[in-house]
């Protein structure tokens, strides 16, 4: 055997990490493949050599990758001369197998015709920590013993680094497939994912928004576009994008984003919006900040229609708030409101009147003519109290043949006498059933808010009193009226 200085210094022989990275390279039973074949062809001419062969050195066995010659697929380790050559840092040359002890009893070399001339060099490859493994050998053999010269040798090691480049480049090209293929499943998988968030939105009426702070360019999803009636990719603007919502609503989106900005708290509002169509809707804008290296960076949020949703709440709160009959404000709609017209006539300064109305005449029409003949009156109250002489007051019916305004129009507050007059006259109604023709009228009274006045009890019972005496004197004017008659 000859032996020349190794080209690597091989790490110790470590048979587990041998075995780990011979795996890692998946060669073991593979195809043939044409570029190890060429190899060990060449090797076979070059060296005069019948037989050639690249093996791998598995736990129990060496399997050949790729050989020239009548050679098994696979071998015992323990009869495989190649086993020797692993261990070996340099080239391994066995002149003649018989004389030599190691071998002169192997199955190979007392065959016949038997081997009698090897040469192997060790194939190394990194592990995962760089050092090199031999996990197999390039090798030629002859039927008869022979030597093999110096330069003879440094071509079967030039063949060996050749093959340690062949499998890395094999490597690479595997590692590339796989994370080609696994980039391609992750396509895939996005794709999907992209698809079902376009479906998630198209049924949530839902979109994503961003915005970069240091270009001040919006992001939208296609949902946003969607909600926006406007093509997919269009180029804009944020002031562009706030030009969608009303004067008030812009503002009011403005302020919200710079405070996000400022202090970091996310914001979830709804405003009122018109889409690129002129369609107005209502709209849920979501929005946090994000940071990049401690400073804010941007906004990123969510974006939804939310019309039909906001409709029906409205619709419920209206119901909630309305007298079915009347269509007018209910008790309970009507408290909340005189509670907040009182506390800001007290902190404004502002005049602020309650006009009580009690219908005269009701309950006889009621009794006379019967409930369908009472509600029809009420009806017609309701619709002459929504009248625009009121000049958007706030109209209640508090109950039965109650009913309650609540005005803060300083026109109409310049003249409370008038304004009696006027609802009073309003509420002058007659109803016919079956040939029978009957009338009633309205009790009004107007009572500004007293300065020491500041709870609705207060208030209303102010006001009752007011419209009892109201009522005391329309009676025994009516009355007086009736004695003047002739008989």
């Amino acid at each position: 055997m000859t032996m020349e200085a190794p080209l690597a210094i091989p790490a110790p022989f470590d048979e587990e990490r041998r075995l780990a990275t011979l795996q890692a390279h998946a060669l073991l039973d593979s195809e043939p493949e044409a570029e190890f074949d060429a190899l060990v062809s060449l090797a076979a001419d070059m060296l005069g050599c019948p037989v050639a062969a690249l093996t791998l050195a598995d736990r129990d066995r060496f399997w050949v990758k790729a050989a020239v010659g009548p050679l098994p697929r696979q071998m015992p380790r323990e009869i495989a001369f190649c086993d020797h050559t692993i261990q070996s840092s340099d080239v391994m040359v066995v002149p003649d197998l018989s004389s030599d002890p190691r071998f002169a009893v192997n199955p190979f070399v007392m065959s016949d015709p038997g081997t009698r001339f090897y040469a192997g060099m060790p194939i190394r490859v990194p592990d995962l920590n760089g050092a090199p493994q031999a996990i197999g050998s390039l090798c030629v053999m002859d039927a008869s013993p022979r030597s093999l010269s110096p330069a003879g040798e440094q071509t079967l090691r030039h063949l060996a680094r050749l093959a340690e480049a062949l499998i890395a480049a094999r490597a690479i090209a595997k590692r590339a497939t796989t994370m080609a293929e696994l980039s391609e499943r992750q396509a895939a998988d996005l794709r999907a994912k992209d698809r079902t968030v376009r479906q998630v939105e198209r049924l949530a009426m839902i979109g994503s928004w961003r915005i970069t702070l240091a270009d001040g360019q919006p992001m939208w999803s296609e949902g946003v576009y969607r909600i926006h009636e406007l093509p997919a990719g269009r180029k804009f603007t944020i002031d562009q994008g706030l030009s969608y919502y009303p004067p008030d609503a812009r503002e009011v989106l403005r302020k919200t984003m710079a405070q996000t900005i400022r202090t970091g708290d996310p914001f979830d509002i709804e405003l009122d919006f018109i889409t690129a169509l002129g369609r107005k809707r209502r709209v849920r804008v979501m929005g946090e900040r994000e940071m990049l290296d401690g400073e804010p960076h941007g906004l990123v949020g969510m974006f939804q229609d939310v019309t039909e949703r906001h409709a029906l709440e409205t619709q419920l709160r209206r119901n909630a708030d309305t007298d079915a009959l009347t269509l007018l404000s209910n008790r309970a709609a009507f408290d909340r409101t005189l509670e907040a017209a009182i506390a800001e006539s007290a902190a404004n300064g502002t005049p602020l009147a309650l006009v009580l109305i009690d219908l005269d005449g009701f309950k006889l029409i009621n009794d006379t003519l019967g409930h369908p003949a009472g509600d029809e009156v009420l009806r017609i109250v309701g619709q002459r109290l929504r009248s625009d002489l009121l000049n958007d007051s706030f109209v209640a019916r508090l109950g039965g043949d109650e009913f309650g305004v609540i005005v803060r129009d300083e026109a109409l507050l310049t003249d409370t006498e008038a304004l009696r007059v006027r609802i009073e006259n309003l509420l002058t109604i007659s109803i016919t059933i079956d040939t029978i023709t009957m009338s009633c009228a309205g009790t009004v009274c107007v009572t500004l808010r007293p300065e020491d006045c500041h709870t609705i009890r207060d208030f209303m019972h102010h006001a009752d009193s007011r419209l009892y005496s109201a009522k005391r004197s329309r009676v025994g004017e009516r009355r007086r009226g009736d004695r003047r008659r002739p008989g």
